[in-house]
């Protein structure tokens, strides 16, 4: 079961693919891509780790602090029991800016993190965006690969700043890019990913 999900084997999305076939600008993927899915992590927990270790780092620096984090739980995947057992500084000689840490030992020990999958994106991302170091980018990764749901995108990707930045002719805030992925509605995740 826990492949499956990984996998996002039981996901239908050729409504995405077929509705924004003639998309101006993502409909050439959306053709080429018929039946993508992309992949999730085994718990809400290593989403968490993830969104907090990417923030604001390119993404190979943000998967060598995310590597070193595993190192340090002594896991592969990411468990929330075990990420509550580092101390901030543990984190920080993993990489971790200091805030980040603090963000994400915050966020481990304060509730049970795979029952977000049980609520509504609305609700989650609520819940997420009051957590200080916690913003649009990090609850679409926490969204998209760790709940599995496609209907929050990575707001504020640099892929997306750029993208949005040639099309307007000038560099756009990374907010703005909230403005791209809306006309997508409940598949805004999956046509970030596209």
């Amino acid at each position: 079961a826990q492949a499956g999900f990984m996998l996002a084997l039981d996901d239908d999305t050729a409504e995405f693919h077929q509705r924004f076939a003639r998309d101006p600008l993502i409909g050439a993927a959306a053709r080429a891509l018929a039946g993508y899915r992309p992949l999730r992590l085994a718990t809400v927990a290593h989403a968490v780790l993830r969104a907090v270790a990417g923030q604001l780092v390119e993404s190979s620096l943000a998967r060598s602090i995310e590597r070193s984090v595993l190192r340090a739980c002594g896991e592969r995947v990411a468990s929330q029991g075990a990420l509550s057992r580092l101390s901030p500084a543990e984190l920080r000689r993993c990489g971790l800016a200091t805030h980040r840490a603090t963000t994400l030992v915050r966020l481990v020990r304060g509730g049970d993190l795979e029952r977000l999958r049980c609520h509504p994106t609305s609700t989650v991302r609520a819940h997420l965006e009051r957590e200080r170091g916690v913003g649009p980018w990090s609850v679409g990764v926490i969204a998209l690969e760790g709940l599995g749901r496609y209907d929050h995108g990575v707001v504020g990707d640099l892929g997306l700043v750029k993208l949005l930045s040639a099309l307007r002719g000038r560099w756009v805030d990374a907010a703005e890019t909230a403005e791209l992925l809306a006309p997508y509605g409940e598949w805004q995740g999956l046509a970030g990913e596209v």
